[in-house]
């Protein structure tokens, strides 16, 4: 779901996955991963996507926490 999100985020941004991996120093093999639910990013790597791609990570941690507030 995660993965997913981003992804979306990343298409609606009209970035590749190669010029996201790059912008947030990772490679763009964890990025597929990642994207595809394959692999689970670290704190670390999940805050430089998020970053880059303008998202606030800690309410969407939050969301995956307790998905019943998720909606509100």
């Amino acid at each position: 779901m995660l993965g997913k999100s981003m992804q979306s985020r990343r298409k609606a941004l009209r970035v590749t996955q190669s010029q996201l991996a790059d912008l947030a120093g990772i490679s763009v093999n964890t990025l597929y991963k990642i994207e595809r639910g394959q692999a689970n990013p670290t704190l670390e790597t999940l805050t430089k996507i998020a970053d880059t791609l303008g998202l606030e990570i800690f309410l969407r941690v939050k969301d995956l926490e307790n998905p019943d507030h998720a909606a509100g």
